[in-house]
């Protein structure tokens, strides 16, 4: 695990949106709820929510009930010109001061005081970024130093336990014990 030390890991800000839209208007809180996600958000659900996965005949549990993005991502896509703000990525929870890509699968997030979400993946960047800002789907994504593809795009998580998250809630980070997994995406 790796935070930046000098930054205490907080939540900068909350959104959600009743629409599947690319972006989700930032709120004073959101309530996440066990086992759903984002009360209200459109990809709350036991079941996937995402447009192109919900209507499969047997559609799959949904790992994708909570959508994290580490400020510092807009810091680093404004230096190639992009004004990105909370929630425009289409996040339920924007951080700061952990670094959520390197953190391994089954890391446990404690936002605020009650709520507690587990990491599942990496979002896959899609399409739709480009239509948010054209050339902005190139910079969300890297390579790393043996040229194996790097997803910016934040992480997604299930919601273990229900609560209030809102902005300047405290992040406490609970890495797994044992073997660690890395993030792939859902």
């Amino acid at each position: 695990m790796s935070t930046d030390a000098l930054v205490q890991p907080s939540v900068l800000s909350v959104s959600r949106s009743p629409r599947h839209a690319f972006s989700k208007p930032v709120e004073d809180e959101i309530r996440l709820v066990a086992g759903l996600g984002v009360e209200g958000d459109a990809h709350c659900g036991v079941t996937v929510q995402h447009r192109s996965r919900r209507h499969r005949p047997d559609p799959p549990p949904n790992l994708r009930q909570v959508h994290l993005i580490h400020a510092e991502l807009f810091d680093e896509v404004a230096t190639g010109g992009f004004v990105v703000r909370p929630g425009e990525m289409g996040e339920n929870v924007t951080t700061q001061g952990v670094e959520l890509l390197s953190l391994p699968r089954g890391t446990r997030l404690h936002l605020g005081r009650h709520a507690v979400v587990e990491l599942t993946g990496l979002r896959n960047p899609c399409r739709q970024i480009d239509g948010f800002a054209d050339g902005l789907m190139r910079a969300v994504l890297g390579r790393d130093a043996d040229g194996n593809l790097v997803r910016k795009a934040g992480v997604m998580s299930i919601v273990l336990a229900s609560g209030l998250v809102r902005a300047g809630d405290r992040i406490d980070v609970e890495v797994p014990v044992g073997a660690h997994e890395v993030l792939a995406p859902v």
